[in-house]
């Protein structure tokens, strides 16, 4: 089961900025990374999801409820705009799902004996594994 979600583009806040690491002259002249902020408590995500969002403990998440992403394993900005929204998007799918209860069950009288008869069986195995005596 799962808490349905719509976001909206106004509420995501995208800029580029230059990507970290190796590449060279490229990397020190192109935006190509993308930092993505997404406020939850300022969104229009329902009151449930967004409680459930600010209870994740994720690195990702700030103290003031602002989720900031950022994305560079591209060359593109597109590529990266993209895979940080849909970063985004998981995240909040993940918060989302809500697990079904487990229900407390109890084996069968006849499930029950089985493993005992199994058990008992088994230990006549192991039993039989003794030193043989000479006599």
């Amino acid at each position: 089961m799962s808490i349905p979600f719509q976001l909206r583009e106004e509420e995501i806040e995208i800029s580029a900025i230059r990507a970290q690491g190796a590449g060279g002259q490229n990397v020190n002249k192109v935006s190509n990374a993308v930092h993505l902020r997404f406020d939850i408590r300022a969104s229009s995500l329902p009151e449930a999801l967004k409680d459930r969002l600010l209870r994740l403990r994720d690195q990702r998440i700030t103290a003031d409820g602002v989720i900031v992403i950022k994305a560079q394993e591209f060359r593109s900005l597109e590529r990266n705009t993209a895979a940080a929204l849909e970063r985004l998007r998981v995240l909040i799918a993940e918060a989302a799902f809500v697990a079904r209860p487990r229900r407390a069950t109890k084996p069968t009288r006849n499930a029950q004996r089985r493993r005992m008869d199994s058990k008992t069986r088994r230990g006549q195995v192991k039993a039989l594994r003794g030193r043989v005596s000479e006599g």
